[in-house]
C-alpha cells in the first residue's frame, strides 16, 4: 500500500488546512483539483471564504459543508477553508469565476464586484434586518440572480450581511453628525463608503484592510467603521477605545457558486444547496444580529476595553436623506424605489 493511502483522513484534513494556510490561493486550487481518496466517486465543491470561523459567514459555510456532505450520501464533497487569503476577496471572486473553485464570496467587498449591490449600502436605505431579507429571499433576490447569471456567470446560493456598520475611534465617540468634522475614518473602496462619510461630515480615508491596524496605532486614521461581529472577530478593540452605534450602513454580502459548476449538477443536488445554503443564510443571520444591539455590544466589546455609546441615528439618517440620497436615487434608478418602497 503506497504511503498517500495509509494517510488517514483526519490527517489529511489536517494537512490541507496547513497546506493551505501556508499556500494561499495556490493551495486552494490544488486543494479543489487534487482527487479525493476517501471518496473517489464525490463531487468536489471547494469554498473559499476570508476568514475563520467565529466570524458567522464562516461558521455558518462551514456548517453547510459538511450538512450537504452528510446529506447527499457521498454524491457531493463540499469543502469549507475559511481564512486562507485574508485581504484577497477579489482573488477568492476571480478563482469561482474561472471556475478554480467552485463557490466563494466577496465578503465586504460585494459592492465592489457587484455594483449592483451599491444600492443597498446607501446611508440608512435599508431600514432593518427584516426589510433586508424579506427583499433578498424575495422577488429582488430572484432578480438579482437572474442577472448575476446573465452577466457574471455566476449563481447566487443565497444573500447574507455582516450587519450594520457601527463607527469605532480612539479618542473620542461619535454621537451626533457634528462630532464627524475633522475626523479621519478609514473605509472600503468602494464609492459609497467613501461618500457615506464625507456626505455624514467627515474625512474618509480609503484604505485596504491590512493597513488598518498600523494606520489606526500611528494616527494617520481616527478610526473607522465596522458591524459589531467583526469588530469582535477582527480585534477592533486593540486600537480602538470607542464603539458609537449609528447603523449607518447596511452590509450585504452574497455567496455565489461558479455557472457552469451548479449546471452540472443534478436537480436534487441543486435543490440541497440551495436548501443548505438558506439554513446556513438563517444562522448567519441569528449570530450577527444577536450583537447588533446596545446591550449586546456592552457586554461583548467593553470587557475588551471599549466604550459603547448609543449615537442620535435620526440626525445621522436626516443628513444621509438630504447629502447623500439624491445622488444616489438618479443612478440606481429603478432598483432605488424597488428597494425604498418595500415593505418589510
Amino acid at each position: 500500500m503506497s504511503t498517500m493511502m495509509k494517510v488517514s483522513g483526519r490527517n489529511l484534513v489536517g494537512m490541507r488546512r496547513r497546506d493551505l494556510v501556508k499556500g494561499g490561493l495556490a493551495g486552494i486550487l490544488a486543494t479543489g483539483l487534487a482527487p479525493t481518496i476517501a471518496r473517489a466517486e464525490a463531487k468536489k465543491l471547494v469554498m473559499a471564504h476570508i476568514v475563520p470561523p467565529p466570524e458567522s459567514g464562516a461558521v455558518g459555510f462551514e456548517w453547510q459543508a459538511e450538512e450537504v456532505r452528510k446529506r447527499s450520501g457521498g454524491e457531493l464533497d463540499m469543502q469549507f477553508f475559511g481564512g486562507t487569503l485574508l485581504g484577497k476577496e477579489l482573488e477568492i471572486m476571480n478563482a469561482v469565476k474561472a471556475g478554480n473553485i467552485a463557490i466563494g464570496d466577496p465578503a465586504g467587498a460585494a459592492a465592489t464586484v457587484f455594483p449592483e449591490m451599491g444600492v443597498f449600502l446607501v446611508p440608512y436605505l435599508v431600514q432593518s434586518y427584516d426589510h433586508a431579507y424579506k427583499m433578498f429571499n424575495g422577488a429582488i433576490g430572484e432578480q438579482l440572480d437572474k442577472q448575476f447569471q446573465e452577466k457574471y456567470k455566476l449563481k447566487v446560493l443565497c444573500f447574507f450581511d455582516y450587519g450594520f456598520r457601527h463607527f469605532w475611534t480612539a479618542k473620542k465617540p461619535i454621537k451626533e453628525p457634528k462630532d464627524l468634522r475633522g475626523a479621519k475614518i478609514r473605509v472600503q473602496q468602494a464609492k459609497v463608503f467613501g461618500d457615506t462619510i464625507n456626505g455624514l461630515g467627515g474625512n474618509a480615508v480609503p484604505m485596504a484592510w491590512g493597513e488598518v491596524v498600523s494606520a489606526a496605532k500611528s494616527g494617520v486614521i481616527d478610526g473607522g467603521d465596522l458591524p459589531i461581529v467583526n469588530q469582535i472577530a477582527l480585534k477592533i478593540y486593540e486600537v480602538s477605545k470607542y464603539c458609537s452605534m449609528t447603523f449607518h450602513n447596511y452590509g450585504p454580502t452574497l455567496n455565489t457558486m461558479n455557472l457552469g459548476v451548479w449546471e452540472s449538477l443534478s436537480e436534487p443536488q441543486k435543490k440541497l444547496m440551495l436548501d443548505t445554503s438558506r439554513e446556513a443564510q438563517a444562522k448567519i443571520r441569528q449570530l450577527t444580529e444577536s450583537v447588533d444591539n446596545f446591550a449586546a455590544a456592552k457586554k461583548e466589546l467593553e470587557p475588551r476595553g471599549m466604550t459603547v455609546v448609543e449615537a442620535d441615528v435620526p440626525a445621522f439618517r436626516k443628513v444621509a436623506q438630504e447629502k447623500i440620497w439624491p445622488a444616489y436615487k438618479q443612478q440606481y434608478a429603478g432598483l432605488w424605489e424597488q428597494v425604498a418602497e418595500f415593505k418589510a
